[in-house]
């Protein structure tokens, strides 16, 4: 799948919307993507989850591990499509990210964290710690849509079906025409 089916992908399930947005990481933006409205068709999953997976079918992967909420819907498909176990992390009651509702991993598991979207990583990064804190051998990172910037660079392999160069702003710094609107927060908590 190019950038282009990608994006397009966006488009036409009204999941890439314009408007003045706040960022789960605080930030705001002109453009957000909103991964639920393309995931809650089958056949867009499917077709998203086959092109993650075929990036990474060469590392041997025996589980994907996804952060909720984001990453379930297409980290379980992704799992689907390799063949191989699925698990979650999810927030605590602090909204630290954890491992819980029995899930563990082992030292010889080796692990694909799958996300939805990421702009400054801080999720992705806790789910990495969470894998290695349990010992498993993190193989890598499939994304649908990175829009980091090319600033969140795991040092693992990272595969995103779309990088986008989105700009963000400091609440503190915005520019005029987003200072004269609303900003909305579409995405999760």
């Amino acid at each position: 799948m190019t950038q282009e089916e990608a994006l397009q992908i966006f488009r036409e399930t009204g999941a890439l919307l314009d408007g003045h947005f706040v960022l789960r990481s605080g930030l705001h933006s002109r453009q957000f993507f909103q991964c639920a409205q393309a995931l809650q068709q089958m056949p867009v999953v499917e077709k998203l989850g086959a092109a993650l997976a075929d990036r990474v079918r060469g590392e041997a992967i025996t589980t994907v591990v996804a952060p909720a909420m984001g990453g379930l819907v297409i980290g379980q498909e992704v799992a689907r499509q390799l063949g191989v176990r699925f698990i979650f992390v999810e927030k605590d009651d602090d909204g630290a990210l954890v491992m819980r509702r029995g899930f563990s991993l082992a030292p010889d598991e080796k692990v694909l964290i799958v996300e939805d979207v990421i702009t400054r990583g801080g999720r992705l990064q806790e789910t990495i710690d969470i894998v290695r804190a349990q010992g498993a051998d993190l193989r890598a990172v499939t994304i649908v849509v990175d829009r980091s910037n090319g600033n969140y660079q795991p040092d693992v392999p990272l595969h995103s079906l779309l990088a986008m160069e989105v700009e963000t702003f400091e609440p503190d710094n915005l520019p005029e025409d987003l200072q004269n609107t609303e900003a909305v927060k579409p995405g999760s908590k």
